[in-house]
């Protein structure tokens, strides 16, 4: 019965619509900037201290990527080649700050600060900063940035919980740590991490400031404009649409339903329906129809990630639909556990090879581009 359902949902995905006349992969992956779990001795002491972060697999696994990490990556990447010439690109989706613990804990957790990732990449990798990787990525059409949210926390939340002393999170902030999921945590409905769920307006007026100054800071640190952009744990208030378009974003990235924050008194979150290739506030819509989440699979399902994505892009393009994959930073991750990228580098590649010999007319592409042939189809 789960087989079905997931088949009859990997077409529904695709019914509706723009379509494509090139068979085309784009890979859109989460999180590049945030901290998450800031080291192995943090995720032990949490554990130690009865805090389940071994239930969530972004706890276990999620930390920035070292160069080791970067090179390992770019080197499965440029392995390959579509018939046009191009490799398989990473459209990364960043967040461009992270709390600074230090100046909030000196607050007494009253106001919130702040640390441009350029500043934590220094601080974490002194003499190995990862950054210069990035830029030689995007030079190379590996790894292109774009804009994923100020920072992966919802700081209003945060800060609220910090100042009533909950425990777990007062615990974990001790440790440099600000994700703790709902996974793991779930005594509150929202999730720390979803940064633009918001209950009341003087938390929707926090966030509009918060997208604009990311994405001041976004071209400051990349020397261009973010043209697309996806939220963080896809919960987006669509009265924030006009902050990202006077701000030159063009592109909304997503799944099939856009998640709206749940003011109080609702007893339901509103999903709001997503097209390929539809405009929604001066907003261009692309969906992703394609899942690559090995660190996310329990271990008996990994070895068939290959071919459950594989079985997706099939379908993607019966419906002669881009291939739009999601595959977060965590598949790329070796910080905390150096097997979880290793694995995933390896089915990676095996990947893009089954991908290229399937389909020898395959154009490997970004987010940007594919908006680009997107706007020409209308």
């Amino acid at each position: 019965m789960q087989t079905i359902k997931r088949l009859l949902s990997d077409h529904l995905v695709n019914l509706s619509g723009q379509t494509t006349k090139q068979k085309m992969i784009v890979i859109e992956s989460d999180d590049w900037g945030s901290i998450r779990m800031p080291s192995v001795k943090a995720f032990e002491t949490l554990k130690a201290q009865g805090i389940p972060v071994d239930k969530s697999p972004y706890c276990r696994y999620d930390n920035l990527c070292s160069t080791q990490d970067l090179a390992m990556l770019f080197e499965v990447l440029r392995r390959h080649r579509d018939h046009l010439g191009n490799h398989p690109i990473i459209t990364a989706n960043v967040v461009v700050a992270n709390p600074d613990f230090e100046k909030i804990k000196a607050s007494n957790y009253h106001q919130y600060h702040f640390e441009t990732i350029d500043k934590t990449f220094e601080r974490c990798f002194p003499n190995n900063n990862p950054m210069k990787l990035w830029k030689i990525g995007t030079g190379e059409k590996l790894f292109l940035p774009q804009f994923h949210g100020r920072e992966h926390v919802n700081v209003p939340f945060w800060l609220d919980k910090l100042q009533k002393g909950d425990a777990v999170f007062v615990q974990a902030f001790e440790q440099n740590c600000s994700g703790i999921s709902t996974d793991v945590y779930h005594k509150y409905p929202k999730s720390v991490q979803a940064s633009f769920d918001y209950d009341d307006l003087n938390e929707l007026e926090f966030m509009r400031a918060s997208v604009a100054e990311g994405l001041q800071i976004f071209e400051q640190l990349f020397g261009f404009r973010s043209k697309s952009f996806i939220p963080n744990n896809y919960i987006w208030p669509s009265e924030l649409d006009a902050t990202l378009t006077q701000n030159g974003v063009e592109i909304m990235q997503g799944f099939k339903y856009q998640l709206l924050p749940k003011p109080l008194g609702q007893s339901k979150r509103i999903m709001q329906r997503r097209k390929h290739g539809q405009t929604i506030n001066g907003l261009l819509q692309t969906v992703r129809n394609v899942q690559f989440e090995p660190s996310l699979m329990p271990k008996h399902q990994k070895n068939s990630v290959v071919a459950h994505t594989l079985n997706q892009i099939a379908t993607s393009f019966l419906w002669k639909k881009p291939a739009v994959i999601t595959a977060h930073r965590i598949n790329f991750c070796g910080s905390l556990q150096t097997s979880n990228r290793d694995e995933n580098l390896f089915f990676l590649d095996q990947l893009l090879s089954e991908i290229t010999q399937r389909w020898p007319d395959v154009v490997f592409t970004d987010t940007v581009s594919l908006a680009q042939t997107l706007n020409k189809n209308t």
